[in-house]
């Protein structure tokens, strides 16, 4: 066998994938969205320019088409050095993190499903609604992140839980009905993000109770 022959047949090592082409996730999309709610809260961006760009980032395929929509603000600047320097975020673990998203439509949650620590909604003229009842709890805090332009976002969670509201409104409206579980070591669901001409609403469901975090399982 000559030298040639045994070039053909040897695996040549495939050439490594430029950062701007590699597949975005789930969790590149929420920080993009959480810079970008950020500067809107800030005044960076107007409300059209964070709606139009907020569009592009969950129809984004490669975290390529993310970095540009956030090249201009000082907190994208700083995820790009870090993302040139190596830095990656640490994989979540337990249950779920969902994005939810809402755009001129509907989306939801709801059932028995594991949920992590997070979950991402964002509502443009469109409406979601995350029901917790019969929901795993994994991390003893819950944190909802909402976005609702023109649009609304509906939580429900068990009786039994922690249920806190830090999201802040322009021409529209959060009811986040706050309430310290009695049960030591209850799950805390905490509500936060932005409302522009919408509304988000929180509240727990009476008859429905979560059940030991130890025990994973939801009772009712």
């Amino acid at each position: 066998m000559d030298e040639s022959q045994l070039q053909k047949r040897t695996p040549q090592p495939s050439a490594p994938v430029p950062d701007g082409t590699l597949r975005a996730s789930d969790a590149d999309r929420d920080r993009v969205a959480d810079i970008l709610r950020d500067a809107l809260a800030e005044g960076r961006l107007d409300a059209e320019e964070h709606a139009e760009r907020l569009d592009r980032v969950y129809g984004a395929k490669t975290v390529g088409q993310l970095e540009p929509l956030v090249r201009d603000l000082p907190a994208g600047q700083a995820t790009a050095a870090s993302a040139s320097a190596g830095v990656r975020p640490a994989p979540s673990e337990g249950g779920e993190n969902p994005t939810l998203v809402g755009i001129l439509s509907g989306a939801e949650r709801k059932g028995r499903w594991r949920v992590g620590s997070r979950i991402t909604a964002v509502a443009v003229m469109g409406g979601i609604e995350i029901d917790l009842t019969e929901a795993t709890f994994t991390s003893p805090e819950l944190v909802v992140q909402c976005t609702a332009i023109m649009g609304g976002i509906s939580v429900k969670v068990p009786e039994n839980v922690t249920l806190r509201g830090s999201v802040v409104g322009v021409m529209g409206g959060s009811d986040v009905r706050s309430q310290d579980a009695e049960e030591p070591g209850a799950p805390v669901v905490r509500l936060v993000g932005f409302v522009l001409m919408g509304g988000v609403e929180a509240k727990p469901r009476r008859g429905r109770k979560v059940g030991d975090l130890r025990k994973g399982g939801a009772q009712g």
